[in-house]
C-alpha cells in the first residue's frame, strides 16, 4: 500500500469511528455468502481509567414466544400427499383448513410441499395450484411467513401419477428402478435427470419460480429441488435411474448451482440425506454449505450419525429446519410414552433443540396439533421459548473515550442456534437527527453467547438514543429483529438508552 492510500485508508476510518473498515475476513469453517463491510468493533474493551465507565442499559431475557426472521414453527398446508386429512376427507375446504393452521397461536410459517404438476401446466409460465394464493393470503393476513419445495419425484401417487407435469410427461423418459415390499411391491419410476428435455424445462422451472418469489418479503426459504422421492436425494433402497455415478454427480451438482445462481434474495435449504442412493449428495451438501445454505432434515430420532453430527456442529450463521415424518399427524390416540412418561412426538421435538435447531415442522393436522398442544402443552413451549436465536442488549455500557462517550454493547443470545446470517445493530437520536449502523460477525451471537460492540457518539452527546436490530438474511436482504427482553421496546422495536453527561460527578450512579 502507498502512502496516499494509507492516508486515504485511515481518513475513512477516523470518519467512521463506530465501525472497523474491513472488505475481506476470515472465517471459520464454511465462509459466509457476505461481504464483510461495515464491521463493528467487536472489541476486547478495556476499561482504562478509574470511573470511567457506567452500565447504561441492563435487561432481562424474555421467555415469551418471539415471531423473528430465521426461526419458527412451520405450519403445513400441502404434503407430498396433497392436503390435510379432513380435506381429503371432504369434511373441511382447503381454505379452512388453511385458516384453521394459520390460527394456531404456535405457527409461524405455513410451508407447501408439492409436486411440479402442482406449479406449471404449460411451457414458459407458472400455473400455481389454489393451495398457492391461499397461503399466501393467509400469511399476510395473520403477519406469517411463507416455505416450500417443489418435488421433482413423489412415491405417493405412483404408479397412477408421477410428479411431472403432463406437457412434459411424453419429452422426458421415465425408469423403472423397481418396487419396495414394505409399499406393496408397486413399481416406481424416475425421470432421466439428465436428459436434455428434462434439464431445459428444470431450467425454466427455475427461473419461473425465482421471477415469482425470489425476495418476495413473505418468503422464509426455499427448499433446493433435489434428487428423487419427496426431493430429498434419496430414492429409498432402490437404485438411482443413471447409468453411472459421474453422470449422477455432475447432473445434480449441476442442478444445484443453477439454483445457487438464480436465487439471490430468498435463504435456500438442502437436505442433509448421506448419499445412499450415490447421486453425489456429499458434493452438493458441501457446496451448498459453502454458499450459506441452510440445512434440513425430515426426521430426527431415526436418523444416521453424520446427519445429527452435521447438523448439531454447523457453523453458526446457518440455520438448520428439522421435522419428524414419523409421528407428524399428531395423533394423541397413537402415541405411547416411554419409561419417563415422555411421548414419541415430544421426545423428537425436545431433541431439536440438542441440535441448536431454528425450526421445527408441524404437518398438516390442524385439529390434532391444537388437541396436542392442550394434552401435552411442554414441548411446543419449550421450542417457542428457545429454539433458534433470542438476542437482546444483556448490558449497554457508557465510557469515556476520546473526549466524548462510548456505548459498548453486549448482545447476548438465549436461544440455543446462532444469528442465521449477519445481526445489524443501528443506534440513532430519536429524532432521526444522527444514526450510527454497523454488523457484528456472520453467525454471532452463537447460541447461549454473548458478542460485545460498540459505538463512538458525537461529541459531547448527552441525552436518549435508539438501539435497534436487523438481520441480513442474504446479502443485501434485511429484516427487523425483535428484542428478546421483557424491558418494554419503542414502537419500531428499539430500546431506549440514556446517556449521561461524562463531566458529571454523579454520572455512574444507577443505571
Amino acid at each position: 500500500m502507498d502512502r496516499r492510500t494509507a492516508i486515504k485508508t485511515l481518513a475513512a476510518v477516523v470518519a467512521t469511528p463506530a465501525v472497523t473498515i474491513a472488505q475481506t475476513e476470515c472465517q471459520q469453517g464454511y465462509p459466509p455468502d457476505f461481504p464483510v463491510r461495515q464491521r463493528l468493533d467487536q472489541g476486547p474493551f478495556e476499561i482504562e481509567q478509574d470511573e470511567g465507565w457506567r452500565t447504561a442499559l441492563f435487561t432481562t431475557a424474555s421467555e415469551k414466544p418471539l415471531r423473528n426472521p430465521g426461526i419458527g414453527l412451520v405450519g403445513y398446508t400441502w404434503e407430498e400427499n396433497g392436503p390435510s386429512l379432513a380435506v381429503r376427507g371432504g369434511k373441511r375446504t382447503l381454505e379452512d383448513q388453511i385458516e384453521q393452521t394459520a390460527t394456531l397461536p404456535f405457527v409461524d410459517v405455513l410451508y407447501i410441499r408439492c409436486d411440479w404438476r402442482n406449479v406449471q401446466k404449460q411451457a414458459g409460465k407458472l400455473d400455481l395450484d389454489p393451495v398457492w394464493q391461499l397461503t399466501l393470503d393467509a400469511a399476510r393476513r395473520r403477519n406469517l411467513r411463507v416455505a416450500f419445495r417443489i418435488q421433482l419425484s413423489n412415491p405417493e401417487f405412483q404408479p397412477k401419477e408421477i410428479a411431472l407435469p403432463e406437457f412434459l410427461r411424453q419429452k422426458i423418459p421415465m425408469v423403472n428402478i423397481g418396487g419396495i415390499p414394505r409399499r406393496g411391491n408397486i413399481q416406481y419410476s424416475e425421470p432421466r435427470y439428465d436428459h436434455p428435455e428434462f434439464r431445459k424445462a428444470f431450467t425454466e422451472l427455475n427461473h419461473l419460480l425465482a421471477e415469482r418469489f425470489d425476495g418476495d418479503p413473505l418468503l422464509e426459504w426455499m427448499d433446493i429441488m433435489q434428487y428423487g422421492f419427496w426431493g430429498e436425494g434419496h430414492t429409498s433402497s432402490l437404485p438411482n435411474p443413471f447409468s453411472d455415478y459421474a453422470t449422477a454427480e455432475r447432473t445434480f451438482l449441476e442442478m444445484t448451482a443453477e439454483q445457487l445462481d438464480t436465487w439471490k434474495k430468498t435463504p435456500l435449504a438442502v437436505n442433509t440425506q448421506p448419499d445412499i442412493s450415490h447421486v453425489g449428495n456429499k458434493r452438493v451438501i458441501d457446496a451448498a454449505m459453502r454458499a450459506g445454505v441452510w440445512l434440513r432434515s425430515d426426521s430426527i430420532e431415526i436418523e444416521e450419525p453424520i446427519q445429527i453430527d452435521q447438523i448439531a456442529n454447523r457453523p453458526s450463521w446457518l440455520a438448520a429446519i428439522m421435522e419428524d415424518g414419523y409421528f407428524r399427524q399428531y395423533d394423541i390416540n397413537k402415541l405411547t410414552q416411554d419409561v419417563a412418561g415422555v411421548n414419541q412426538m415430544e421426545r423428537c421435538m425436545l431433541h431439536t433443540l440438542d441440535l441448536r435447531a431454528n425450526y421445527w415442522s408441524l404437518w398438516t393436522e390442524s385439529d390434532n396439533l391444537k388437541t396436542y398442544n392442550e394434552k401435552y402443552p411442554r414441548g411446543f413451549e419449550r421450542l417457542q421459548t428457545n429454539l433458534g436465536y433470542r438476542v437482546r442488549p444483556g448490558w449497554v455500557w457508557q465510557r469515556k473515550r476520546f473526549n466524548t462517550s462510548e456505548l459498548v454493547v453486549s448482545v447476548v443470545n438465549r436461544g440455543v442456534a446462532g444469528v442465521p446470517g449477519v445481526l445489524w445493530l443501528t443506534l440513532s437520536s430519536p429524532e432521526k437527527s444522527w444514526k450510527m449502523r454497523g454488523s457484528l460477525d456472520a453467525g454471532e451471537p452463537s447460541g447461549g453467547g454473548n458478542r460485545e460492540c460498540s459505538f463512538l457518539l458525537p461529541n459531547g452527546f448527552v441525552g436518549q438514543v435508539q438501539l435497534s436490530a436487523e438481520i441480513e438474511l442474504r446479502p443485501g436482504v434485511f429484516r427487523p429483529v425483535k428484542w428478546a427482553c421483557e424491558q418494554p421496546l419503542n414502537s419500531d422495536g428499539s430500546i431506549t438508552v440514556q446517556v449521561k453527561d461524562v463531566n458529571d460527578p454523579t454520572w455512574r450512579k444507577g443505571v
